[in-house]
This record gives structure tokens, sequence and C-alpha cells, in this order.
């Protein structure tokens, strides 16, 4: 049996389906990642087929069948196409990064509003915020990271229980998190932090403003590529990253 739902969703992907339709991948609000069929859209008189790119945020109406794997996507409303994200390179940049990130990283069907209102708020600040795109990715990918189950704890070291004095040597073991002074010594590291490192993590971690040299937000951001990679073995790097680099 169907039943019709109405939900926010931010389109995730699209392709062409057969001569007129597009099937497109979208993560709801009420239902997490879900494929859809648009019928028609490919018409040059489609509304449908203007509205469901990438990245827009909108709010869809669709029937729903537990057997089906594409669901029918009836109706659609633009609620946001971020027109400020989508002319600048580096937030069109770190916006394809977040939607990969959730393309390939999240469960099908497996609803988490919080993540989707993560992920519409991101894309919002991308449009309209001052704040450098990949201090703002940062912010969003260690989000996403507890989301997944995988959160980094920067307060206390994770063998003694000690609190972290970046200054004295602070370092990062993968498999058990992150390390003082004393402990590094006597643990195999993983990554070994400078205290610029260690601190604008933090600042990500703690939401505090932050002004920094580019090199530092792109080290971070490798660094949580590699904590990731250690935890998904499957997951090999955001691609769409390195393409537009």
């Amino acid at each position: 049996m169907s039943e019709i739902i109405k939900t926010e969703a931010v389109v995730l992907s699209k392709l062409n389906y057969g001569d007129t339709s597009y099937i497109i991948s979208l993560y709801t609000k009420e239902l997490g990642k879900i494929s859809a069929i648009v019928k028609g859209a490919r018409s040059p008189k489609s509304k449908l087929g203007l509205i469901t790119d990438p990245v827009n945020h909108l709010q869809v109406v669709l029937y729903k069948k537990d057997t089906r794997e594409l669901q029918i996507i009836s109706s659609a409303d633009l609620l946001s196409n971020f027109t400020e994200l989508k002319s600048d390179f580096d937030k069109l940049k770190y916006s394809q990064a977040i939607i990969e990130l959730v393309k390939k990283l999240t469960a099908e069907h497996e609803t988490n509003s919080r993540l989707f209102h993560g992920i519409v708020r991101i894309l919002e600040l991308l449009n309209s915020s001052d704040e450098k795109p990949n201090i703002l990715f940062g912010r969003f990918f260690l989000f996403f990271i507890e989301e997944l189950g995988y959160e980094i704890s920067l307060e206390r070291c994770s063998i003694c229980g000690r609190s972290i004095e970046p200054d004295a040597g602070v370092s990062f073991n993968f498999g058990t998190g992150i390390l003082c002074h004393v402990c590094r010594k006597e643990k195999a590291e993983s990554y070994i932090f400078t205290p610029e490192l260690f601190n604008y993590l933090y600042c990500l971690k703690s939401r505090k403003k932050i002004e920094v040299k580019e090199n530092l937000a792109d080290k971070a951001i490798s660094f949580l590529e590699n904590y990731l990679r250690y935890h998904v073995p499957d997951f090999k790097g955001i691609q769409s990253l390195q393409i537009y680099n």
C-alpha cells in the first residue's frame, strides 16, 4: 500500500532516466536518504525539472511504498536554491563536499532530523555568512562525524583522563583518541598535533570565531578525512575537493 508523504528535502544528485524522467537522490527530514523518480521532468515545460537540481532545498510530496526501491515524486516546491553559494567557486566547492559526504556515508531510509537541519543550516551559512567557506565546512565535518557515531573528544586524554595542554605536546591515536604529553610516549601515534592545529580544531568544535591561515584549515580537513578513513574503510576521501583543487 502507498502513502502520501510531504517532507522537506535536500537534493543530493540527479540522473537522466529514460527519455523524459530523472532519478534523484534526496536527504529528507521525514525519511532520511531516499531515491525517487521524477516522471516527465525533462520536458521543457516541467517545473520539477528546473527545481530538482543538486543542493536545492525543496518541499516535496511523494508516493511512498516500502516495497519499491524508487519512490515517486508527485510535486515539489523550491524553498531555496542558494543562489549566492552557487555563484562563488569556494562556496560551491564546499557545498559539493557536504553533499558528497551525505550521499556516500548515510544509510538509506535512516531518519535523522538533527542531521537534516544541520545540512540545511550549513548550506544557508555558506550562502550568506561572511565566515570563510573552509572554516564553515570544517565545523560541519566535525558535526557530521559526530552524527555518524565517531565523535572526537578534545578536552581530556583518552587514556588517563588528564586535561589536555596543547603547548606541552599532544597527539592523536585514531583508535583511542586524543593523547596528552605523557600518554603519547606510551601509545602509538596516528597524528601529531601542533598547538595551532589543536586550538583550531577545538575552536571548530566549540563554535568559537576563528581567524586562521588557509593551510591550517586544510590540515584540519585532511586530519578529519584520515580519521574517517580509519573508522569507515570504504571511505576514500572527499573526491569533490580533490577534483576542485
